[in-house]
């Protein structure tokens, strides 16, 4: 299975086990003890919401050794059953190990821990078979894809297809294959053109990732695309015939028997990405509910001193060019976008792949403070919020900047974009906009749950400055 599709389904399924842990424990003693069961069991189980935590952190743990959450080629419900199965054995095994070496066993109803586990068994299977059918369902409707193009026409790829058709609940969907004219017609529609076409489809359309299915021997031209591709921050998937032919520079991975060697551009950490997700959400609620005086400010003195809109939106490019609607305090004139191809010529930032000018005749005079503050894009916690945009990540661009990049400013787009990020920490004085992009690419090549963290706590005194226009 290609695990980086796998990773929100993962996540998924530690918070609902974690979840129906809890759930399950207090659901049989409320049953068992009947009213003021809380109370009852705080004098067999000094603490008992944090053996009920512990618990849960057990079960998750247990599940996650018996390999539950790695992604698998072949799945069945029966194989998860029994692993299931096992897990609650060993996890009734340890708690009465741990209830009778703590003294709290003869306590505690022993018929309780005799129905717990199995309840807990079937709650988890339930859950499992539930989870995937609605993930299932929803890569079948077509949610939640990633784009693939495939360079090849031989019969390699079109294996490579055919594979990726069968097995839709991997979240795939191919776009087309590039290569010489197929000498078999491939599937209706499937063929795109020469190699030649690959760099008008990274810009034009949303490419994620590039399947190389090319003979073994055209070694120059699997190293030419696979440069091309890892330039602009395409995951790389290459299908191998033999399990030991294995490039340094990527991982085997299994697509239903087919080895294929994939090279990840940027992060591809499963657990890290989710809690990096799980920040964002957190984050971006408690920054919508805690700044809601800020924004009601901001929009009753826009409209005050230059009335309507008091939101500017605008289409930006989102990961690996996928357009949004990005949202913002309104700080410049209604026909701002209107004027800036006749400001170009004033473009203050060295490579004109972005647009900055120190005194802009479009920012409103409280616009001018609005970006000083940075207060203009807090609305973008809505879209961390719709899971468009991170709390930290690289600033999205406009499309016609993007016109603009070179191929190795492309990789920034690997990423999902922040509202703030290392530019705005590091760089914010500089007028190179490849120094720019060197430093988002330091940060994708760099990233870390911790380097957010960091760079959350650091954009504060950013904001504090007033440094922003």
């Amino acid at each position: 299975m290609i695990r980086r599709h796998e990773s929100g389904f993962s996540f998924a399924l530690l918070v609902a086990d974690a979840g129906l842990a809890v759930l399950v424990v207090v659901a049989v003693f409320a049953a068992v003890l009947g009213p003021g069961w809380q109370d009852d069991l705080a004098v067999v189980l000094p603490q008992w919401t944090l053996s009920v935590a512990l618990y849960a952190l057990s079960w998750v743990g247990i599940l996650a050794a018996q390999g539950l959450y790695r992604p698998r080629a072949r799945w069945s419900a029966y194989s998860d059953a029994i692993a299931v199965a096992r897990s609650a054995v060993i996890l009734a095994a340890g708690s009465v190990t741990v209830l009778f070496v703590f003294g709290f066993y003869d306590d505690v109803r022993r018929f309780i821990v005799l129905i717990i586990f199995p309840i807990q068994a079937w709650a988890t299977i339930s859950a499992r078979v539930a989870l995937r059918a609605i993930f299932n369902e929803a890569r079948r409707r077509g949610r939640n894809l990633r784009s693939i193009v495939i360079v090849g026409t031989g019969p390699g790829a079109s294996a490579f297809d055919r594979k990726i058709s069968e097995r839709w609940d991997l979240g795939l969907t191919v776009v087309g294959c590039v290569g010489p004219e197929p000498a078999e017609p491939l599937r209706s529609g499937l063929y795109l053109g020469s190699i030649d076409v690959l760099p008008t489809l990274f810009h034009e359309e949303v490419i994620d990732e590039v399947a190389i299915c090319l003979p073994a021997g055209e070694t120059d031209l699997i190293a030419e695309v696979y440069k091309l591709a890892a330039d602009e921050g395409k995951t790389v998937r290459i299908p191998i015939e033999l399990p030991d032919q294995v490039m340094s520079a990527g991982r085997i991975e299994d697509l239903d028997g087919t080895p294929v060697l994939s090279l990840i551009s940027g992060p591809d950490h499963v657990i890290p990405l989710a809690a990096k997700r799980l920040v964002d959400i957190v984050g971006a609620t408690v920054g919508l509910l805690f700044l809601s005086p800020i924004f009601a400010v901001a929009a009753i003195i826009i409209l005050a001193t230059d009335g309507r809109p008091v939101m500017f939106t605008q289409e930006r490019a989102g990961v690996n060019g996928r357009p949004f609607k990005i949202f913002k305090f309104r700080t410049m004139t209604r026909d701002a976008d209107s004027q800036r191809a006749a400001l170009r010529a004033h473009n203050e930032v060295e490579g004109g792949a972005s647009f900055k000018m120190t005194n802009d005749p479009r920012i409103t005079p409280i616009g001018r403070f609005l970006r000083k503050t940075s207060i203009d894009e807090l609305p973008q916690l809505w879209n961390v919020l719709k899971g468009e945009m991170s709390l930290v990540g690289p600033r999205p661009h406009p499309f016609d900047d993007v016109a603009g990049y070179d191929t190795w400013h492309r990789r920034r787009l690997s990423m999902k974009p922040g509202i703030t990020g290392l530019w705005q920490i590091a760089g914010r004085g500089e007028a190179s906009f490849d120094r720019w992009v060197q430093l988002d690419l330091d940060y994708i090549d760099h990233w870390s749950i911790w380097l957010d963290f960091r760079l959350l706590i650091q954009t504060i005194p950013a904001m504090l400055r007033a440094e922003g226009r």
